[in-house]
């Protein structure tokens, strides 16, 4: 087995750990010390390969800022300026729009794929040690450092940086839902618009497509037996379950593209930081994805966890703990606020029962009619907390 020596180790090249690697990039005194480990998917997977990933991405615009600093934007966006919430079968609703906060946009939807190819194309260029191979895995740590291993290869890190994975055992939830992604075309489009419309078995959210000014994403969010079925149906049967679940704000909805289907969970970790190891982004939280804020809330671990390395970076042979600990606690409240948001609403408005539902319709319209309660929600959904 073949050794090697960094200063500091990133687990998982997807986009949360290649932002991580470009921060640190800029401030690392050798960037070829920081090393970025790719998992590689055998050929049987290879449709799962981040060029076929089906998925978009709502980024908020706290995300568009930090990607467009590291040049790392997309080629292709479609911005949201405007969010209606709403409540199928019950009064009720929220309306938050860009010109509230003094922003060109409260965010921006890209696609998976698109984002990936221009993160890879930029840590090719910054200098940071890329390594593909099977997945890595963390042997042991001790004072000095943790030894890793990718395949036949080892590596001694003072630091490693978990990015990738499932989030965790501390805190588990199984929602009972899946989503089916797809996308849909409108025949009254309302470019700029996302929609977030709760129903009896999960939410339906439908956002402006990155590629398709007519066009619209679709995640929704159903039982697993119905996301089965919504998943088998014919283009036109599709069509028009979609249109009746959704209602008639956009005209009427056609899908003719595939659907896919993921099951939805929560699991995170309780702490980001053991020793010489911290997690961030899916490796700390994989988050139910209403209101879209996984994404966004990995990419605020790693740019404060690239604030604090930065410091310790010129004098790495001192001890990372202070600068780790600086990390973990100034992620708590952010960590804390973002997953019970996505953990309390998509449970709160499908429990079935009339006073909840009530409850929730009046809540969404005095969020609508009251600017100063309407306020901090949607600047955590702008930006976050940061500190």
């Amino acid at each position: 087995m073949t050794a090697s020596a960094f200063d500091i180790a990133i687990l998982g090249a997807g986009p949360v750990g290649r932002v991580l690697a470009l921060m640190l990039a800029r401030v690392a005194p050798d960037p070829a010390r920081i090393a970025l480990l790719q998992g590689t998917a055998p050929a049987s997977t290879a449709d799962a390969a981040p060029a076929a990933d089906p998925r978009v991405l709502a980024m908020n615009h706290g995300s568009r800022v930090l990607l467009e600093s590291l040049d790392a934007w997309p080629e292709r966006s479609a911005d949201i300026r405007s969010i209606h919430v709403s409540q199928r079968g019950r009064l009720g609703r929220s309306l938050i729009r860009h010109t509230d906060f003094d922003v060109p946009q409260l965010g921006s939807v890209v696609g998976y794929s698109g984002l990936y190819a221009r993160l890879e194309a930029r840590v090719a260029q910054c200098g940071v040690t890329l390594l593909s191979g099977p997945p890595a895995r963390i042997l042991e740590q001790d004072a000095d450092g943790v030894r890793v291993a990718q395949g036949d290869t080892e590596l001694r890190c003072r630091v490693v940086v978990q990015s990738d994975g499932a989030g965790g055992e501390d805190l588990r939830r199984d929602y009972g839902q899946h989503a089916v992604l797809t996308t849909a075309h409108a025949t009254l489009p309302r470019p700029g618009w996302a929609w977030e419309r709760f129903t009896s078995e999960g939410p339906l959210a439908l956002l402006p497509h990155p590629h398709t000014p007519e066009a619209h994403s679709v995640v929704w969010c159903s039982t697993p037996q119905r996301a089965a079925e919504l998943a088998a149906l014919d283009n036109a049967a599709f069509s028009r379950a979609l249109s009746a679940a959704f209602g008639d704000r956009l005209g009427r909805l056609s899908s003719q593209a595939p659907r896919h289907v993921f099951p939805l969970a929560l699991s995170a970790r309780r702490a980001q930081v053991q020793g010489r190891v911290a997690a961030i982004g899916n490796a700390a939280q994989t988050l139910h994805p209403v209101a879209g804020q996984g994404l966004n809330l990995g990419l605020r671990d790693a740019a404060r966890l690239a604030q604090a390395l930065g410091a310790w970076l010129p004098g790495p042979d001192a001890s990372p703990a202070p600068a780790l600990a600086e990390f973990a606690g100034a992620r708590q409240f952010d960590r804390l606020i973002t997953a019970g948001l996505t953990d309390l609403m998509p449970r709160v408005f499908a429990t079935g029962l009339a006073p909840v539902e009530h409850a929730c319709g009046l809540a969404l319209l005095g969020l609508d009619l009251a600017a100063p309660l309407r306020a901090p929600l949607a600047r955590h959904l702008l930006q976050g907390f940061r500190t």
